[in-house]
């Protein structure tokens, strides 16, 4: 009877909850998916989105349980010609997301105003699909 629940235990360690979460290092480099890019350093990160950029203002260090709670900037873009003087849209953010092996859920708040640009799925090494704003 005890054979039994040593091989659950077992199993369900290799599956996930007995696994370490990824390193920085294991993290690093770009990421890709619909409508996002992001690129991972040591210091944190770089975003495009389709008409958006954004920053990532510290390491992307994901916890025990694989997840991530950051802080950083969104700055929203838009068609058509920029004026010499205009200054650039920018909001406080928060991102937050989870990172299993080479896959990534991120999602993106604007914290001064609360609106949830979006949820995307990442997968590292893979080349973004990006349609920029024109």
């Amino acid at each position: 009877m005890r054979t039994p629940i040593l091989a659950l235990v077992a199993l369900l360690c290799s599956v996930s909850a007995c696994t370490d979460p990824p390193t920085a290092s294991d993290i690093q480099g770009m990421w890709g998916g619909e409508h996002i890019s992001l690129t991972i350093t040591p210091a944190g990160a770089t975003l495009e989105y389709d008409c958006a950029y954004g920053a990532i203002d510290e390491p992307l260090i994901p916890q025990r349980s694989r997840s991530f709670d950051l802080t950083g900037t969104h700055v929203l873009e838009h068609g058509g010609p920029i004026r010499q003087d205009e200054e650039p849209d920018i909001h406080p953010a928060r991102y937050t997301g989870r990172i299993d092996g080479r896959l990534m859920t991120l999602t993106v708040t604007l914290t001064d105003s609360d609106l949830t640009i979006g949820t995307f799925r990442l997968v590292k090494g893979a080349s973004p699909r990006l349609f920029k704003c024109l």
